[in-house]
């Protein structure tokens, strides 16, 4: 190959992620105006539930529930693959004793502070400084799990 060919030789696109980005923050904005317009982030929504007072929420996580089941149960029929081209499949994780710890601490805190990790950037989105507090919270939870996972017992 002469330095001619080696000029004209197709240069290979990079991909731009910025549209891809566009799309992805226009759903994030628009689950979350809908998290507050439901009022699925809100802290007396999510006391009332857990004081057993209202079922709306209940009502909405068990059709969420049902709607992941169906969506599974089609993708499964379907043969959907990942885009990496893998089979997409469920696989549970085995059942433990810190299965029974670590939800019992989700529910704990998703009780206190009236979030869950989605809805605490619904909640900042929509102005509650305090969610700032619950966000800072997770991440240092999320961080102490990782640097205790492997002295974890199985």
């Amino acid at each position: 190959m002469n330095d001619r060919d080696q000029n004209t030789a197709p240069q290979k696109k990079t991909d731009n992620p910025l549209p891809g980005l566009a799309i992805v923050l226009a759903i994030g904005v628009y689950f979350g105006v809908l998290l507050n317009k439901t009022e699925v982030a809100s802290w007396e929504r999510i006391h009332q539930m857990f004081l057993f007072r209202e079922a709306r929420m209940y009502l909405i996580i068990g059709t969420a529930i049902v709607v992941a089941m169906v969506s599974m149960l089609a993708i499964k029929a379907a043969g959907v693959k990942s885009l990496s081209g893998k089979p997409i499949r469920y696989e549970p994780k085995p059942f433990h004793k810190g299965v029974v710890i670590g939800g019992m601490m989700f529910g704990a805190g998703w009780a206190i502070t009236g979030a869950c990790p989605g809805p605490i950037y619904a909640q900042i989105g929509a102005g509650d400084w305090m969610a700032g507090f619950t966000l800072v919270g997770a991440v240092v939870g999320m961080f102490g799990y990782a640097w205790l996972k492997p002295r974890l017992p199985h």
